[in-house]
């Protein structure tokens, strides 16, 4: 039994590492050009709270949660811009830089004449992007601790959540820049990403929505991590939570085997 188990673990654990390598391949070419670029990225969500979600919210008032609950419309806001923040992050990586490694810089092609599998590179690029996604969330939910749009407790419940939304999105990015012939290409994942940001629940509740269009949210894996973290930091979710990670599992794991497909069709023929 001992025999059948361990040639499982071993291989698992030269997966774990050569995904890494990838990883660690990316930060030790990191430039100190690159901290600009994630102070902008961390910047945008927290305007957009600052803007929306306390100056609009000064004339909304209150709202009215479906459980019930009533909470500021800034403590509505920040947990959509939270998940959209770990969206923007993930996405940025997995689609503008992978595609550039892939296509242009050829970065793969050399990667593959290791050990290092199509998959196993996948991997290690969306650990990469967790990295940021990482950095972003950590800092936002901290300046939701900071304005008491939340507690303490809430955001580090709300933190692995927010890890999970930058793994499901950094993994359809990756996926959808496999199919991406050029760089005009990048305007459809912007008009995607933006119309995801503006009609997921992130500035009304999907029940505004006409029955078909509230559907069509619901369907969605920004309006799914939304329902995730704001059910975490105002303390109104339940049960169905479970319901929302499991969607962003099953997509983390339908962009990884996608993606991982696609690099093995496009570098290994």
């Amino acid at each position: 039994m001992v025999g059948a188990v361990l040639p499982r673990l071993v291989g698992l654990t030269a997966v774990a590492r050569r995904s890494a390598s990838v990883t660690e391949r990316n930060i030790a070419t990191l430039r100190s050009s690159y901290w600009v670029v994630l102070i902008s990225g961390f910047l945008e969500p927290v305007l957009y709270l600052l803007s929306i979600g306390v100056g609009v919210g000064a004339l909304i008032g209150d709202l009215t949660l479906p459980g019930g609950g009533t909470v500021s419309y800034a403590a509505f806001v920040a947990p959509a811009m939270l998940a959209a923040s770990a969206m923007s992050g993930a996405l940025a990586e997995t689609t503008f830089n992978f595609f550039s490694k892939m296509k242009f810089m050829k970065l793969y092609d050399g990667v593959l004449a290791t050990p290092v599998q199509p998959f196993e590179i996948a991997l290690g690029e969306l650990g990469w992007a967790m990295a940021r996604g990482v950095l972003y969330s950590a800092a936002f939910l901290g300046v939701m601790v900071a304005m008491a749009l939340t507690t303490p407790a809430r955001a580090l419940a709300a933190f692995p959540a927010a890890v999970l939304i930058g793994f499901a999105f950094g993994a359809l990015g990756m996926a959808a820049a496999t199919y991406m012939r050029s760089w005009q290409d990048f305007d459809l994942v912007g008009f995607a990403q933006f119309t995801l940001f503006l009609f997921s629940g992130t500035f009304v509740p999907a029940e505004a929505y006409p029955a078909v269009l509230r559907w069509l949210v619901e369907v969605t894996p920004l309006y799914r991590a939304v329902d995730l973290t704001r059910g975490i930091t105002t303390g109104t979710g339940d049960w169905s939570l479970l319901l929302d990670v499991l969607y962003l599992l099953a997509v983390t794991a339908f962009g990884l085997v996608v993606a991982g497909r696609r690099m093995g069709r496009l570098l290994c023929r």
